[in-house]
């Protein structure tokens, strides 16, 4: 890996960015401060003028990366779509999308073991994100019955579930994860019996 070179005062974001690799070819266990401080071009000690720790650089990866998917979720449910079934899967596309895209921002996010209540920022683009998805599922719930609708974040957490799980285990080309079906196929056809079972849309759709 390449040095990243820095412009003074922009440390930070350096440290970030090569953090992001390290991330992505490592895991977040799997390297060290000084490990990020030698991708960043910098000194070993130089990463601890702006971070504790490595837990804390994790930290400001997942905040970015939040801040990144809630607008690409933001972005992808408010983008025209005709109908709020079409609008509640472009949101689900747009996941798959992401951690594809941002591996490194995904799995300090989702697998680092960093919670969005480390700091109130990180919680905030964290909330913005849940937000997008939140009310595509409320938007879409509201076609039921109010006695027959599930609590919208439990329709919620349904969908992200499904759509990590497919991340996991099919998105991010891991070995043994080869189906005759795409991830957005896998997702589709997934969520399309979630909603056939809640009679949010007609079998044979």
């Amino acid at each position: 890996m390449g040095k990243r070179g820095y412009h003074h005062g922009n440390l930070r974001q350096a440290l970030v960015e090569a953090t992001l690799d390290l991330i992505a070819d490592k895991g977040p266990t799997g390297f060290t401060m000084a490990e990020a401080a030698k991708a960043a071009g910098v000194s070993a000690a130089a990463p601890y003028r702006h971070f504790a720790g490595r837990e804390e650089l994790i930290a400001e990866v997942a905040r970015q990366g939040y801040a990144l998917f809630a607008d690409l979720l933001e972005y992808a449910y408010n983008d025209g779509k005709p109908t709020v079934l079409a609008a509640f899967e472009a949101v689900g596309r747009a996941y798959l999308a992401f951690a594809r895209k941002h591996p490194g921002h995904y799995i300090a996010m989702f697998e680092s073991g960093v919670t969005p209540g480390q700091s109130p920022d990180l919680m905030r683009e964290a909330e913005r994100a849940n937000r997008v998805v939140i009310r595509a599922a409320e938007a879409l719930s509201a076609r039921l019955p109010p006695d027959k609708r599930p609590p919208t974040a439990m329709f919620a957490a349904h969908v992200a579930a499904m759509s990590h799980g497919i991340v996991e285990l099919y998105a991010r080309a891991k070995p043994g994860a080869r189906v005759p079906f795409t991830p957005e196929e896998l997702l589709e056809t997934g969520v399309g019996i979630y909603l056939r079972g809640l009679g949010l849309i007609e079998p044979d759709c």
